[in-house]
């Protein structure tokens, strides 16, 4: 489905030193809030501190709390990172990429901004630092803070993306304009996608010149369906994340017997060599025995909520890049491509890249330049190319 995956790949790579953890963070308590400090205008700031890591050059880095609100209106508490290059702004101020970032897990400790090489998790940011753009990260809700990360529900992530967007604005001192583009891998494809489609309406005075996603969650049936195969992590963080905002005991969809297995494998984390290693002990009982009760993919409320979750439904809200390579298992790239062909009949402009033989973990790396070429060319009001006939 979507998701940052086994860093026992990345070993022989080189990549994995940058998902290393440090151990626990003192800093955690300051993701703790108050009730009486939720109340307040989406983007609006709750508290700000430096990120210990810091991030590339001279580049200043945040963590930070801020107001966003919930597919019902309710307002909640979201974290996330910022980072801001340094010297003077240029006239009009500096624009805004907003990272989506992948799958790290549905539990409040699973957010990036949690851990100290988050710099390290955005591919290219020295290069989108060194082209003058403030880049925002949001955890999404349920992440860092507490209470129900809404998995894969694109309201709940395009709203924390916006107001992310919002936030940073305040907190660059006035130095931001008011145009962004998105940029998201997997989870953070499905909902740089969902921003776009929300922009207009619920962030009316942003200007949204772009959506970039690689290896979007689109189809939420179909990937279901080709992941309750393979990846069953993802199926128990979709189904305890959506069985929480239901309401529904998890024991009335998955076996008694795997339950233990069920919630400790739903429950963890994908960023850290121990927690990915916990995190496949506990799925390989998933894997032997039979899992579910019943096929989601044909049940209410399970169906509903993947079909309404899909994106496409909408208007984009900007010119599209889709990055997809051929050898990922997890989003099948037919499935990205049939969304893509989907987009250009809704006379979207698509940009299509196809990166042979790149696996789901690598396609945000190696698009990245491309994007972010695309995204310069947005920003600068060149016209947007299509891939579309």
């Amino acid at each position: 489905m979507v998701v940052i995956r086994r860093l026992s790949r990345f070993a022989a790579t080189g990549g994995l030193a940058m998902f290393l953890v440090l151990g626990g963070d003192p800093a955690e308590a300051l993701y703790d809030v108050e009730p009486g400090e939720i109340a307040g205008k989406p983007g609006s700031i709750i508290r700000v501190w430096p990120l210990e890591s810091g991030a590339p050059g001279n580049s200043e880095a945040f963590r930070f709390l801020y107001r966003s609100t919930n597919p019902k209106g309710k307002p909640i508490p979201v974290s996330g990172a910022i980072f801001i290059p340094s010297g003077p702004a240029p006239a009009g101020g500096r624009h805004i990429i907003a990272w989506a970032h992948p799958t790290s897990g549905v539990a409040p400790d699973c957010a990036p901004s949690l851990y100290p090489d988050r710099a390290g998790l955005i591919w290219n940011l020295r290069e989108m630092l060194s082209e003058g753009y403030i880049v925002v990260a949001t955890d999404y809700p349920g992440l860092g803070t507490d209470g129900v990360h809404p998995y894969l529900i694109g309201e709940s992530a395009g709203r924390a993306v916006l107001d992310s967007v919002r936030a940073a604005r305040h907190l660059s001192k006035n130095t931001a304009s008011n145009r962004f583009a998105v940029w998201g891998h997997s989870e953070g494809g499905h909902a740089a996608l969902f921003t776009g489609e929300l922009a207009a309406r619920y962030a009316p005075e942003l200007k949204l010149v772009g959506v970039a996603a690689a290896a979007p969650a689109t189809y939420l049936v179909e990937l279901f369906e080709d992941d309750a195969k393979t990846e069953q992590d993802l199926i128990a963080m979709a189904l305890l994340s959506w069985t929480r905002l239901e309401n529904v005991a998890p024991a009335t969809i998955v076996e008694p017997a795997v339950m233990p297995a069920f919630k400790q494998t739903a429950l963890g984390c994908l960023t850290s060599i121990a927690q990915f290693e916990a995190l496949e002990k506990s799925e390989k009982a998933l894997q032997k025995e039979r899992f579910l009760k019943i096929d989601p993919t044909k049940t209410e409320p399970w169906k509903g909520i993947m079909v309404r979750n899909s994106p496409g439904q909408a208007p984009a809200g900007a010119p599209v890049f889709i990055a997809q390579g051929t050898a990922d298992t997890t989003v099948d790239p037919q499935v990205t491509k049939r969304f893509a062909k989907h987009l250009c009949t809704q006379g979207v402009k698509v940009n299509w890249v196809e990166l042979p033989g790149v696996s789901h973990i690598f396609v945000a790396r190696d698009a990245a330049p491309a994007a972010i070429r695309w995204m310069n060319d947005r920003f600068r009001g060149a016209p947007a190319p299509s891939s579309c006939q």
